[in-house]
């Protein structure tokens, strides 16, 4: 069943959707998509806004902190410069009904109807949706086989690697020295890739951040800090 959009006074347009697994009506608010109305298939449209009238001071309470997320969100437009390690992305308006999206060797696609906005929510969720399509398909290619070339070359050992879609970190290392990358390691420079490989390499020795993780970290890169502090200048989600 399509979603139903609905008025809501003083909150705006609400999206209400109707969901065989939902046993209650519940609410979300979320960056580029709004309010969001769960309800189970039994429930009405009228019931359930009646709900969200009842718990609008909650969502006026909270829309500000969304929107504040959306406002350090990238919105992607055909004069949007964006490259991944090995692709850029294009995005072209065209008289079409469909979003159209394709990954070349070199690009990422976007072909969107011309009479819809491209910041419009539906068409920027198609857009982030291929990018983080492309970002997993390259980090599979690209980072297991740089993992293995930098252990081989500075004598570590580790066991396997993970590919993640994480929010909070670039990377990570288990007990079983399984090492986790997150897929936005490939929007990064490679001297930054590199650094959070031998991060997490050294975790297999030192499974701590204190002062032997460091003296070991910078036997491999010199001053490892330095590229820390680089590193925090960029964001994982937001892009």
């Amino acid at each position: 069943m399509p979603d139903k959009i609905i008025l809501v006074d003083r909150i705006g347009d609400v999206t209400f959707r109707k969901n065989k697994r939902s046993k209650n009506v519940s609410i979300t608010i979320r960056p580029l998509k709004g309010v969001i109305v769960n309800l189970p298939q039994y429930v009405s449209y009228g019931f359930a806004k009646n709900i969200v009238e009842k718990k609008r001071d909650w969502i006026l309470k909270h829309l500000p902190k969304i929107e504040k997320i959306e406002n350090k969100l990238t919105v992607f437009t055909p004069s949007t410069d964006f490259f991944t390690k090995y692709r850029q992305l294009i995005i072209i308006p065209e008289k079409t009904d469909h979003v159209k999206t394709l990954i070349t060797p070199e690009k990422i696609l976007i072909k969107y109807p011309e009479h819809i906005h491209v910041k419009d929510h539906r068409i920027q969720e198609i857009i982030r949706n291929t990018i983080t399509k492309t970002l997993r398909t390259e980090a599979k290619s690209y980072l297991p086989q740089r993992t293995e070339v930098l252990a081989q070359q500075l004598n570590f050992k580790f066991n396997k690697v993970f590919i993640k879609n994480t929010k909070t970190l670039w990377g990570s290392c288990s007990a079983q020295n399984n090492i986790n990358l997150n897929l936005h390691l490939m929007r990064l420079p490679d001297h930054l890739i590199d650094y959070v490989i031998i991060h997490e390499l050294c975790h297999t020795i030192e499974k701590n951040h204190g002062r032997q993780f460091w003296e070991l970290m910078d036997s491999v890169l010199g001053n490892a800090k330095s590229l820390s502090k680089e590193l925090q200048k960029h964001s994982i989600q937001i892009y």
